[in-house]
């Protein structure tokens, strides 16, 4: 094991691909590798991690339940961000080879009891990866999103060109002043993002670092977040809702209607 892999990381190897798991930050994938070329920016806070139960911003962390006004921590920042278990641990609950699964109480700050169930999977063919997030409640109903933030590495460190991305919205969120969607959608405009996209018909996005590697990201959820402000890493974040989203869209999970998402990401090299 390389001395950067904690000890509790499970690794899955398929073909020429490996994809390392870190349970004890997040369920958070520290590593995708393939043909032995890193795809994830390194480090605690990076790699690709859930979101859950809500994804991106949530105004100034307050949102409404029916009557009910609830409070989420904002940790010094203008909105509460990103869901409460992207830093947590969860458990291993099965590995083999090319896939594994997790799962993870959610608990306080969090309003309501509920689990999330990680599923990881490997192509046996080592193209691709797939990734399931299952958001349960233990009791009462409650308003969740769920989805994912990777970070992609601009450049592969190859001496190659930087990423292009690619997609076919159908609208953009409009971003007001505050970073949150005005509820307003408009015709998607160029770079640089920090911005929700709407995709109707399911995430359709591709990553291409010419001359080495195509990498999409598709998903059937309707929405996708993407952010390429930074010199190191972009990020395509597939999501079941827009940001702030609890008090826009709220989509209830009940005890007989769990909330599921899943995303693909496939690959090929280009030399």
């Amino acid at each position: 094991m390389d001395r950067h892999t904690p000890a509790s990381a499970v690794t899955l190897r398929a073909a020429d691909a490996e994809l390392v798991v870190d349970p004890q930050n997040g369920c958070r994938l520290t590593s995708l590798t393939t043909r032995g070329t890193e795809l994830l920016r390194q480090g605690e806070k990076y790699g690709s991690f859930v979101m859950a139960p809500w994804c991106g911003r949530t105004d100034q962390g307050r949102f409404r339940n029916g009557p009910e006004v609830y409070q989420l921590p904002v940790d010094d920042r203008p909105h509460a961000l990103h869901g409460t278990v992207r830093s947590a641990v969860w458990r291993t609950v099965r590995a083999d080879e090319r896939s594994a699964a997790f799962t993870v109480d959610l608990t306080e700050p969090w309003p309501w009891e509920g689990r999330i169930t990680q599923v990881v999977e490997l192509a046996e063919d080592g193209s691709g990866v797939t990734l399931a997030l299952g958001v349960e409640t233990k009791g009462d109903s409650f308003p969740a999103q769920a989805g994912w933030h990777p970070w992609f590495l601009r450049n592969l460190g190859g001496g190659g060109e930087d990423v292009r991305i690619g997609f076919d919205a159908e609208w953009q969120e409009e971003r007001g002043a505050d970073h949150l969607p005005t509820g307003k959608r408009i015709d998607p405009r160029p770079g640089p993002w920090d911005d929700c996209f709407g995709m109707p018909e399911g995430i359709d996005v591709t990553l291409t670092w010419p001359g080495e590697l195509e990498l999409k990201v598709a998903s059937r959820v309707e929405w996708v977040v993407v952010y390429d402000e930074q010199p190191e890493a972009v990020c395509v974040e597939p999501q079941s809702g827009p940001p702030n989203g609890l008090n826009t869209l709220p989509r209830f999970v009940t005890p007989i209607e769990p909330l599921e998402a899943a995303t693909t990401w496939t690959w090929r090299h280009l030399s």
